[in-house]
């Protein structure tokens, strides 16, 4: 029978690549993210075998997400959380609203979702791949809370990884850098003080390829959440895999 994933933000530019390589080799790709009418046309289009319009915020809304999974399905294989916000600013006057958004989506959600999924995975012995970033291993300026939200994924990834080895589920970060997506754009378009060229300039700046440093590609990060969920790798867990032309190297 062919493995079911479970891609959280998939209507996103990772969640969409993650979408489209676990299809092209294979899997049925149950998705969530909040538009209703992109999932339909997305299941329509056969990109799509199950899909489930959700805010994750809640968490009984993970546990519907994943039932709606198995009652489609009748198993889950692997879960890939995907789905994220960024927001930036001062401490000082960084409001309570993006504060509550950013850890309710980047870590809340997360977990949520992996709570919810352990039960089918533990049958399955499957595999879960966390979304953290750069930004969980290492402080960025005007970024406090984002930092704090996938700082916390990271560690929350390494936890769940010892509770769950024993009955053979694994579970991994991905801790990308800053990934040519709509999010990116959103970040220069919003933060760029009217200049979202100069803001991505800057971004570029910290990496150690100097003329030679781009942004990393969703397929990347995909294909590493892939190769995560392969038996190829099952005796990784509890890891954080950095992709992120090795910007957090010297942190």
């Amino acid at each position: 029978m062919q493995p079911v994933v479970l891609v959280s933000g998939v209507l996103g530019g990772i969640g969409g690549a993650v979408r489209e390589h676990f299809l092209q080799a294979g899997w049925r790709v149950f998705g969530t993210d909040l538009d209703g009418a992109a999932l339909a046309t997305l299941q329509a289009d056969g990109r799509l075998a199950g899909q489930h319009a959700a805010d994750l915020r809640h968490a009984s809304v993970s546990r519907e997400v994943v039932a709606r999974v198995l009652d489609r399905l009748g198993r889950l294989d692997a879960l890939v959380n995907c789905a994220g916000v960024w927001r930036e600013g001062p401490a000082e006057t960084f409001s309570e609203e993006d504060f509550d958004l950013v850890l309710d989506v980047n870590l809340k959600a997360s977990f949520f979702l992996c709570a919810a999924a352990i039960p089918a995975l533990r049958e399955t012995r499957g595999a879960i791949v966390n979304l953290s970033s750069d930004a969980g291993r290492q402080g960025n300026r005007n970024a406090a809370v984002y930092c704090a939200s996938k700082g916390a994924v990271t560690l929350m990834t390494k936890a769940l990884a010892l509770d769950l080895a024993p009955s053979g589920v694994r579970c991994n970060s991905i801790s990308p850098g800053d990934v040519a997506t709509p999010m990116l754009s959103f970040q220069a378009e919003r933060y760029g003080n009217g200049d979202p060229a100069a803001y991505l300039q800057e971004l570029l700046e910290k990496y150690p390829q100097g003329e030679q440093a781009r942004f990393i590609q969703p397929e990347e990060v995909a294909e590493l959440a892939f190769f995560l969920c392969q038996p190829a790798a099952r005796s990784i867990t509890g890891a954080d895999l950095a992709i992120d032309c090795g910007v957090s190297a010297g942190h």
